[in-house]
């Protein structure tokens, strides 16, 4: 059972950003995540810094805390070039590193670009290229490969990830094609539960959707050989009806609930008041130093 965190890059990094990260260290969180976006929702008209800068300058701050991303796009992104920049980061924080990977969404950074957003169809088409070309990209020493969307032409990764054969995938799917994709290369698979049960669900109605998500992974890593249960199950909690953040005894129920259903991580977001992450912060600490305690 892992407990880990979400600090949303809103932080200019000598304004309190450091902080944070060195704050999420000190209360002994698993993995401390950032989203990789350009802006997000109703933070996008306030302070908001790049995902792998900030990584790599919390790398620096640390000492022992994991790293990662929930999640990085091919939105704005490109395998070659996300491969190095994720070597670089590996190499600075001594194999701390963890990415969280996703098929993207429809938010800002789908036309950041200046082009129309995807529809659902094409970005499941470039993310079944994404993920296996950065896969070979990160394991690899040189990768040349033509796609329909991303290729590589004597791409260079010398010397590779410190941690082998790459550092971990940790994959967000619940579609078909996507959860085809955690099985095959995610070390992780990531949700955020049922979207359509978070203004309107109950409790209950998302731990049954919860539990077939786990059951339609289990499928997909079925179809290739593998075992579903000894991969790592990450929820991004804050998505669903729940309000695990309320109290201590509500965290405890929650995190009792969805470690018996098969997570093996939950992920919390560091409070900012004013916020939709808003919540007390004497509360976030204990549930932070004492939680997982009560659940052993």
């Amino acid at each position: 059972m892992r407990l880990s965190t979400v600090i949303l890059p809103t932080r200019r990094w000598h304004e309190g950003g450091r902080d944070q990260w060195l704050r999420a260290e000190q209360l002994g969180f698993h993995t401390a995540y950032t989203y990789d976006h350009l802006s997000w929702r109703t933070f996008r008209d306030g302070p908001w810094f790049g995902a792998l800068p900030t990584l790599t300058a919390a790398a620096g701050a640390t000492e022992r805390l994991r790293l990662g991303t929930l999640v990085t796009s091919p939105n704005f992104r490109h395998p070659v070039t996300l491969a190095k920049e994720l070597i670089s980061l590996d190499d600075i924080s001594g194999g701390r590193v963890t990415l969280g990977i996703g098929a993207g969404g429809n938010g800002f950074d789908a036309t950041a670009l200046g082009q129309e957003a995807w529809t659902p169809k094409e970005r499941a088409d470039r993310f079944a290229e994404f993920v296996p070309l950065l896969d070979r990209l990160l394991t690899e020493d040189a990768v040349s490969a033509r796609g329909t969307f991303y290729s590589a032409e004597e791409a260079r990764n010398i010397p590779g990830c410190v941690q082998r054969p790459r550092l971990p995938f940790a994959v967000a799917a619940t579609g078909p094609r996507g959860l085809k994709l955690a099985a095959r290369h995610g070390q992780a698979w990531v949700t955020t539960g049922d979207p359509k049960l978070f203004e309107d669900g109950t409790p209950e109605q998302s731990v049954e959707a919860l539990r077939g998500q786990i059951a339609k992974l289990g499928r997909a890593c079925a179809e290739i050989g593998r075992e579903a249960g000894p991969m790592e199950k990450v929820l991004l909690t804050g998505f669903t009806p729940d309000r695990p953040l309320d109290s201590f005894d509500a965290f405890v129920d929650f995190a009792g609930t969805h470690f018996a259903l098969g997570f093996t991580e939950l992920v919390v977001h560091m409070p900012i008041a004013d916020s939709v992450f808003a919540a007390d912060e004497s509360v976030f600490e204990k549930i932070a130093t004492e939680a997982l305690g009560q659940l052993r």
